[in-house]
């Protein structure tokens, strides 16, 4: 049982001395809240109660989160001593253990379902509710020392091959980026191929190179789409969010979110592609290149643009289509957009391959944590 190599820690910060206030992060882990926050946020007068943590030591967060369904548990890897919320359920070694073997194993699922069946029913859905006394019977199969260096190592090593891959991919998205900006402001400039330079670009609106399929659209309910589950891509403001049964668009097309907080902190595209057959609801405008577009060239031009200045929304941001149609552009002529749109696609070809092989290498780290702890 966890019982027999760990034991609750109820060290409280009763005098104050510590302000190292920790937040446990289902991404980042433990982490100290001014890194986190780039301020602290906790009170220094509330903070008598919360607990004591030194390094490796591991705290529960019984949160539940994507990233962490049944909450996470972290270990303290900081020499300076820190506190945690009372929330928070804190526990330290009764003897000498490979902590990087244990990290790895509250990482895994292996513990999930042990959560599952012992938590308390009634408990709130956004938290796990869990005894103490419970919480440490939990079953656990230990290895010799030897065996959990081991497994810890190799682990480490896929981590790293792994952290290799994901500064690899955003590095490229970040590259291309650049060489968007440069494209787009006219830093970099396109020849011809008899090595002339293209006509100067032409300034219209982009009502002038799509036509707005707005019309189209249509909105299901969540409730509606449970019943008619299928293959087509249901479309919104910021892509795929359902498959469906049927389609309203058979066609390359370009959607551009209408309305969320996407449109001012940009974490996700706000302008894409869509092809072959798929439905969009009324969260994102559908729009056709006119004659003479190349659509990855548009694409990419709308992806770039800031739009803040196009903002009609006060609680929710949105792009009314009347603003949008008049949403100034500058245009080149159509072989250099298809020049410029083959020149990215090789970039984004690039940062795929990459991305799927970061891909694979999560998707078999985590089948390895299940095979390892289980």
């Amino acid at each position: 049982m966890l019982s027999s190599v760990f034991a609750k820690n109820t060290q409280k910060n009763t005098d104050g001395r510590i302000t190292n206030v920790i937040c446990n992060s289902a991404k980042q882990g433990l982490i100290p809240q001014r890194e986190y926050f780039d301020k602290n946020i906790a009170n220094s007068d509330n903070t008598n109660g919360y607990y004591i943590i030194e390094e490796n030591d591991f705290v529960y967060n019984p949160r539940k989160s994507a990233d962490a369904p049944y909450g996470p548990i972290s270990s303290y890897k900081y020499t300076e001593a820190g506190i945690v919320s009372p929330l928070y359920l804190c526990f330290r070694a009764k003897k000498e253990i490979n902590p990087a073997f244990f990290e790895w194993y509250f990482r895994s699922s292996a513990w999930h379902r042990y959560v599952y069946m012992s938590g308390d029913s009634g408990a709130r859905h956004d938290r796990v509710s869990i005894k103490d006394d419970t919480f440490f019977a939990m079953p656990i199969n230990i290895p010799s020392a030897h065996e959990q260096a081991q497994i810890a190592i190799f682990l480490e090593r896929i981590e790293q091959r792994i952290e290799m891959q994901r500064a690899l991919v955003d590095s490229l998205k970040k590259y291309k980026r650049g060489v968007v900006a440069a494209i787009f402001s006219h830093q970099l400039k396109f020849s011809d191929a008899t090595g002339n330079p293209y006509p100067e670009w032409t300034s219209c609106t982009l009502q002038d190179a799509v036509d707005f399929l707005d019309g189209q659209r249509k909105p299901l309910e969540s409730a509606d789409r449970a019943k008619r589950q299928g293959q087509y891509p249901y479309y919104g403001a910021s892509g795929i969010i359902d498959y469906i049964d049927d389609f309203i668009f058979d066609e390359p097309l370009l959607l551009l979110g209408e309305d969320g907080a996407n449109i001012l902190n940009r974490s996700t595209p706000l302008c894409f592609i869509a092809e072959g057959k798929y439905w969009v609801n009324n969260h994102a405008h559908v729009m056709r290149p006119k004659a003479g577009q190349n659509i990855k060239f548009l694409c990419e031009l709308l992806e770039s643009l800031d739009y803040t200045r196009y903002n009609t929304g006060t609680a929710q941001p949105k792009l009314n289509q009347d603003k949008c149609r008049r949403i100034g552009l500058a245009l080149p002529v159509y072989e250099e957009q298809c020049h410029i749109a083959d020149f990215l696609s090789a970039f984004d070809q690039r940062t795929d391959k990459a991305q799927s092989i970061l891909d694979y290498l999560l998707s078999n780290r985590d089948g390895l944590l299940q095979q390892l702890f289980i």
